[in-house]
């Protein structure tokens, strides 16, 4: 195994390992060339005597081992597999841990759809009707596997022969919310799921914001549908106009706040949806 990721898979595996603390090993390291005793020469970062205590304790053989032995795979930014899309967002995960088909991340046309937990029969309809030219004209959807629009979003891409990917907050073993745990257990099988934290992970709220922005990260654009002002969906959509994508908000009714953040979006220069075409016309451009 290449020693810088064997590196990478027991830095995020340390409960010491921030997004930055890693960073800056590897900014120190641009050279490659990492061996044992010069990996962790960084006295001055506040964390690395905690860090080398957890190297001590990690074998990234064993883990990869196990992680075969469960159709995990680790797919590090280092890989070919790797998403090329994702590498340019706000700190791209260094690690995405996947279940399923790996070929999914080099879909190119690719749309994150996210919006309201507590959906409307409105909201699922606009899924139904937008969804057949889509999958159609081959566009993966990504959403995050909660329950309302985005559990709607990635049934409704398999039910129409599509494809889908579930980015979840937490690890594979705790699944979150169990209501959609048979959901999540087939795409692990036909379609694909992924995460950024270890299996063993339990999901805990910080990590909900930071999933927003793989799945708005690996898409094109981002779909809206039915938000409220201060929503999940909206953190999506602010990483996607951060990273230069493109976002698509679903009008709805005026007489309730079920719709108030997607008119918000649509207020502040997203395009307003109204078809199927309105999307494809700025996908694969």
């Amino acid at each position: 195994m290449d020693e810088v990721k064997r590196k990478l898979i027991q830095l995020v595996h340390s409960r010491h390992a921030s997004w930055k603390a890693i960073y800056s090993i590897l900014k120190y390291h641009t050279s490659g060339n990492i061996n044992e005793e010069t990996f962790y020469d960084l006295d001055h970062h506040p964390r690395i005597k905690q860090l080398q205590r957890d190297h001590l304790l990690i074998s990234a053989e064993r883990l990869i081992y196990q992680y075969t032995s469960q159709n995990i795979h680790l797919v590090t930014i280092l890989d070919d597999e790797y998403p090329e899309r994702l590498k340019t967002i706000y700190q791209p995960p260094w690690v995405l841990f996947a279940k399923g088909d790996l070929s999914l991340l080099k879909m190119n046309k690719t749309l994150a759809v996210v919006g309201s937990r507590n959906a409307t029969e409105y909201g699922f309809k606009s899924i139904d009707y937008l969804f057949p030219l889509l999958i159609e004209k081959n566009t993966l959807i990504v959403s995050g596997l909660a329950k309302g629009i985005d559990a709607h979003a990635h049934k409704s891409a398999i039910k129409l022969g599509g494809n889908t990917i579930g980015v979840i907050a937490g690890g594979f073993h705790h699944l979150y919310p169990k209501e959609n745990s048979k959901l999540a257990e087939y795409m692990m099988k036909e379609q694909l799921v992924l995460s950024e934290y270890p299996p063993e992970t339990y999901p805990a709220k910080w990590h909900f914001p930071m999933r927003n922005r793989i799945i708005s990260g690996l898409s094109e654009g981002t779909l809206v549908i039915e938000a409220r002002k201060k929503s999940g969906s909206l953190i999506t959509a602010d990483f996607a106009l951060n990273d230069g994508r493109n976002v698509f908000a679903v009008p709805g009714s005026i007489l309730t706040p079920d719709s108030d953040g997607v008119h918000y979006l649509i207020q502040q220069g997203a395009k307003l949806i109204k078809s199927p075409e309105d999307i494809l016309e700025e996908l694969g451009n």
